[in-house]
């Protein structure tokens, strides 16, 4: 290598890693190790990672846990489910009395049921406000 090739600065010809618009910030968390235990406990009773925990605590505007929003989802889906259903029944009911232009014994019961989904769709809805 020459003086003048040494003194000016090399340039590389690798091409820097694309990064994305909003970069990640990393943040240490100093615990005791009762405050790492309890955290640790907690995060596998939620089935998260203790990081995911964390924000996801700190970032919730209400207090629920992953768990709970896990069962609030499965309670809704069951609710779905078990309106189809019914939905299907209320349907059928609805041929025979269009075809025999009778109402059927079975049609109040029917819609019993129907009441009763419907307040339990109000009931989770009311325990998610």
């Amino acid at each position: 290598m020459t003086e003048e090739n040494a003194a000016r600065p090399r340039l590389s010809r690798r091409r820097r890693e694309n990064k994305p618009a909003g970069t990640k910030k990393r943040r240490d968390v100093w615990v005791t190790v009762e405050e790492e235990a309890a955290l640790v406990a907690r995060a596998e009773r939620e089935k998260v990672t203790v990081p995911n925990l964390l924000i996801s605590s700190a970032l919730s505007e209400h207090s629920e846990s992953p768990t709970e929003r896990r069962a609030i989802a499965a309670e809704l889906m069951s609710l779905h489910n078990l309106l189809a259903r019914s939905s299907s029944n209320i349907n059928q009911l609805a041929r025979q009395a269009n075809a025999t232009s009778e109402f059927p014994v079975e049609a109040r019961e029917a819609l019993k049921h129907i009441r009763t989904v419907a307040m339990r769709i109000d009931d989770a809805i009311d325990g998610l406000m």
